[in-house]
């Protein structure tokens, strides 16, 4: 064999072999094997709220498993093809090894992604905040763009999206919004996106057609499971207050006081849900919202912390630095200020199309730092 394809197999093998070993596929297996075993015993759907954590945690496992199995058995059939070169290295056999590495090339990068979502939250849905900046009419329909962006990428992606509140703009766009978006992994992706977008371009609101610069801040909160969560006194310290909804929704939903916000006395923090026709319903996910929060907002503290202790630098959040620039003139591209990524066509960024690009890079960053 060549010593250049030689090489490229090593790593490869080695890679797999390291998320084996990582991610333990053997011990998955087995906590796969008894929650099977523990879905067949008799009365097991009893308890359906308890059901329901065992059947989510069993599409996770599948999740984990499916594709680190498959590239498992691909280093398997990779080494058996080396044996095979080693014999005998015809162009055949050389040819072979590179179009399996590259069959399973894609496939370990995906694994790689994942695995680095190592943390319980990071395998949630997320509640998404879009926040428009300073610049009027501008910011607000940057905000709606942004909005539109991670609609968009969701439904590429084959996520669920729920809008739960939406501020108009008073000319155009938003002034604010909050959507859900649920599948595996949705927070470990969207940390991605937590901070400042700035936008460049020609104003479209500007009869002198002059270049305008917008600001929109994104964040993100995992939508947490019941097996995750924090402890919330909701009768002493949360102040409820319901009001009219601003949003689409029909008759009932604009003329009572439907829509719910809850302000966390202790830390100021506020979450407002207006989607519902129901003011109980939105009661009910605005305490989800508000848990998820505060939950977020203990773990970054520890995290700073920890980078403290470090002597690090912990990242800024919502509202924070400037991590993305979309430039629509004169130049045209997104680049991300952290990792340094940049794409060509911004349009297809905007369109979700490309947007993984930048999220893939700021992962693998994330390990480098």
């Amino acid at each position: 064999m060549e010593a250049e394809l030689k090489q490229s197999c090593e790593e490869l093998l080695e890679r797999i072999a390291h998320l084996r070993k990582s991610l333990d596929l053997d011990g998955k297996r087995q906590e796969l094997a008894e929650i099977n075993a523990s879905m067949a015993a008799p009365g097991f759907w009893d308890n359906s709220e308890q059901a329901q954590q065992t059947t989510g945690k069993l599409g996770l496992l599948n999740a984990t498993i499916k594709p680190l199995a498959a590239l498992v058995k691909g280093a398997e059939d990779l080494e058996i093809l080396i044996e095979f070169a080693e014999e005998d290295d015809s162009d055949e056999n050389l040819a072979e090894i590179e179009r399996h590495i590259a069959s399973i090339q894609d496939d370990l990068e995906q694994v790689e992604l994942k695995a680095m979502m190592g943390e319980p939250e990071d395998a949630c849905g997320a509640y998404v905040q879009i926040q428009a900046g300073e610049g009027g009419t501008d910011a607000a329909d940057w905000a709606e763009m942004l909005l539109r962006m991670y609609a968009r990428w969701a439904e590429l992606k084959g996520f669920k999206v729920e809008e739960l509140d939406i501020s108009p703009g008073e000319e155009a766009g938003i002034r604010s919004a909050t959507i859900a978006i649920r599948g595996d992994f949705v927070y470990g992706y969207m940390k991605a996106e937590i901070g400042v977008h700035r936008l460049i371009r020609i104003s479209p609101f500007d009869s002198a057609g002059r270049r305008q610069t917008s600001f929109a801040a994104v964040d993100a909160t995992p939508e947490l499971d019941d097996g995750i969560g924090i402890d919330i006194d909701f009768d002493k310290d949360v102040r409820e207050d319901t009001y009219r909804s601003s949003g689409a929704g029909g008759q009932h939903v604009n003329k009572t006081d439907s829509a719910v916000r809850l302000t966390h006395l202790p830390s100021g923090e506020v979450v407002q849900c207006q989607n519902q026709r129901s003011q109980h319903k939105n009661r009910a996910q605005a305490r989800k919202m508000l848990q998820a929060r505060l939950y977020k907002v203990e773990k970054e503290k520890r995290d700073a912390e920890n980078a403290a202790k470090r002597g690090a630098k912990s990242r800024i959040g919502f509202g924070g630095e400037t991590i993305r620039h979309y430039v629509l003139h004169p130049d045209q591209y997104v680049k991300d200020a952290r990792t340094g990524h940049k794409f060509g066509n911004p349009m297809n960024v905007l369109n979700g199309e490309n947007l993984d690009s930048f999220i893939e890079a700021y992962l693998r960053w994330t390990i480098g730092k």
